[in-house]
């Protein structure tokens, strides 16, 4: 295996991780787009990535790192889903 074989074999694993812990506990995605929709909505924006990471890492079974330097592919994609939902919802309104 090649080193981007092994490394796409390391995010798929942690994207089935993930998934499986959603698909056991929905309430994990309502609290995150909750999150994501309150700290969108502020008027700072510096650093808001982290602060929906430490809220989500605090107020569900999710961990993700408290530094963005240590996120993960998953954690990244995830917290970039929440915010473009979120955002395409503000722009239905």
């Amino acid at each position: 295996m090649t080193s981007s074989e092994i490394q796409k074999t390391r995010v798929i694993n942690e994207l089935r991780s993930f998934i499986k812990k959603l698909l056991q506990d929905p309430q994990i995605l309502e609290q995150s787009l909750a999150i994501t929709r309150q700290q969108l909505g502020e008027g700072d924006q510096t650093d808001v990535m982290a602060r929906i990471a430490n809220e989500i890492s605090a107020t569900t079974s999710v961990h993700i790192p408290e530094d963005p330097g240590e996120h993960s592919e998953a954690d990244r994609l995830f917290l970039e889903l929440l915010k473009e939902v979120v955002r395409e919802e503000q722009a239905l309104y």
